[in-house]
């Protein structure tokens, strides 16, 4: 069998979406970016939401208006995307990495209060894999320093913190749509806010800086070669219409796409339980995890890990590191002096963490074959 880590599920309904977009004359940032917007809000259960490019833009926009800037510190966890730790040094601030909970490959909450400086403007966590941090713990901590929490949800579309979707705790949260997660844009990504005022200046900041978008000109009629006013610098982070048409039909799908693979990591759950040496993931109680990847751990050590993966790629079946261990990457250790025993269970998470193949279009045949392979190989 060929089984790759993920699949997208994508048909003939995006294709007809896009070809709509492409014959309607309209296909930058426009109506059915203010759709999929939305939509997204409406699941999420914030008030707003704003599309950009990415997540990672999405995370630019979102610390710049929390105010963060050069001198500034926030709070990142050390086990996650690059990109989380650079959108804080896009700000000109510097990223400040806590170690993780490696039960939950999610923020030691126990550990965040110790990094807090006066110069802290705000706490990112990260919901890693799909599954919430805890929110509640962080969100005291932020309560009793006066310091704002921006969500860091790239892999959460879907993830529940007893009962109330993430993105919603913070002042912002940022979700991605790459097409590694549940559902994709190509690429893409959403700030989802209940704040007015921020929502307001996501506009402004995503479109160069002007004071009014384009469909609102339009929407607005007179004289349309009046170009707006630009009072604030700002960036091209506008997604277009026809990312936006393919993620209009994404959501649709959504439901189906998370009970799918909710119901396979259940499923792995339950048939790789028991081989000596690899811990699976959890999900505590009150937690609902969207599983944007099924991540375990190598017990005995990284080489172990990676014999195991080069066998299962042998084998036809591919699998991933889980992701970084940010304070350990060249950038970082140069820039800011990290080291890697800052930060322990964050660099065993890099060295042992193996991601199996998960999808929602996944049938039992192939993940029985994932199965078995990854008891050959463990066990050899």
């Amino acid at each position: 069998m060929n089984i790759p880590v993920t699949k997208t599920v994508l048909g003939e309904e995006e294709i007809k979406a896009v070809a709509e977009r492409l014959l309607g004359g309209w296909v930058v940032q426009g109506p059915k970016v203010r759709e999929f917007e939305e939509l997204f809000a409406a699941y999420a259960g914030t008030r707003f939401a704003r599309a950009t490019t990415s997540c990672t833009t999405a995370l630019h926009l979102g610390l710049l208006t929390l105010g963060v800037g050069p001198g500034d510190e926030v709070i990142v966890p050390a086990f996650t995307y690059v990109a989380s730790a650079n959108a804080v040094v896009y700000c000109g601030a510097t990223p400040v990495f806590v170690d993780i909970d490696l039960s939950t490959f999610d923020v030691d909450v126990s550990k965040i209060e110790a990094k807090i400086t006066p110069k802290t403007k705000a706490i990112m966590p990260v919901h890693e894999f799909g599954l919430a941090a805890d929110m509640d713990a962080i969100l005291a901590i932020a309560k009793r320093h006066d310091i704002p929490v921006i969500e860091d949800g790239a892999c959460a579309t879907g993830t529940r913190y007893h009962g109330k979707h993430v993105g919603g705790f913070g002042k912002v949260g940022c979700f991605s749509f790459h097409p590694r997660k549940a559902i994709t844009s190509g690429e893409g990504g959403m700030i989802t806010t209940d704040d007015e005022a921020i929502a307001t200046r996501l506009e402004v900041l995503r479109s160069h800086g002007a004071s009014m978008s384009d469909l609102a000109r339009h929407e607005k009629g007179g004289a349309s070669f009046a170009l707006p006013e630009f009072d604030e610098l700002g960036f091209n982070y506008r997604m277009t219409d026809i990312q936006a048409a393919i993620g209009v039909e994404q959501m649709k799908k959504l439901p189906w796409i998370l009970s799918a693979r909710q119901a396979r990591a259940k499923r792995f759950n339950e048939l790789l339980a028991g081989i000596p040496g690899l811990t699976l993931p959890r999900t505590p109680e009150g937690y609902e995890h969207a599983f944007q990847s099924y991540v375990a751990i190598v017990e005995k050590s990284h080489e172990d890990r990676d014999r195991i993966a080069l066998a299962l790629q042998a084998k036809g079946i591919a699998t991933r590191q889980g992701t970084h261990a940010v304070h350990a990457l060249g950038y970082y250790r140069a820039k800011y002096g990290t080291k890697i025993e800052d930060c322990p269970m964050a660099w065993k998470a890099d060295r042992q963490s193996m991601t199996l193949p998960l999808y929602a279009t996944m049938t039992d045949e192939e993940q029985d074959y994932v199965v078995r392979c990854v008891r050959e190989t463990m066990a050899s």
